[in-house]
């Protein structure tokens, strides 16, 4: 992103330059310079256009991405931590049948 504003700054500044270089220097008229200088700045703006549209898209294209990426882990998360927990909930339901076959006798002597 930094990159893509050095890029835009050097283009802005180039474009002041060289109208500001074209002016002291044009052998032509005003009026030719003008339309010269029009004629440049619409090719400035387009080209600033265009850096925006692909910085703007590409944002977009990784922002979309990260999100996939995301939602990906957490489904992921979400599947392993519910894994665990029903081999938690099958490891206690196994400890009570255990604890449902002791004879009642032997349960008489366990204080709780």
């Amino acid at each position: 992103m930094a990159n893509t504003g050095n890029t835009l700054l050097a283009l802005v500044t180039g474009a002041a330059i060289g109208a500001a270089v074209g002016l002291l220097y044009a052998p032509e008229s005003g009026e030719d310079t003008r339309k010269k200088l029009n004629k440049d700045a619409k090719k400035a703006q387009d080209k600033f256009n265009k850096k925006y549209k692909e910085t703007s898209s590409n944002l977009s294209s990784k922002a979309k991405q990260a999100k996939l990426d995301f939602e990906s882990r957490l489904e992921s998360t979400l599947s392993s931590a519910s894994f665990k927990a029903d081999e938690i909930l099958s490891a206690l339901e196994s400890k009570l049948e255990d604890l449902r076959t002791i004879p009642s006798h032997l349960l008489e002597t366990i204080s709780i």
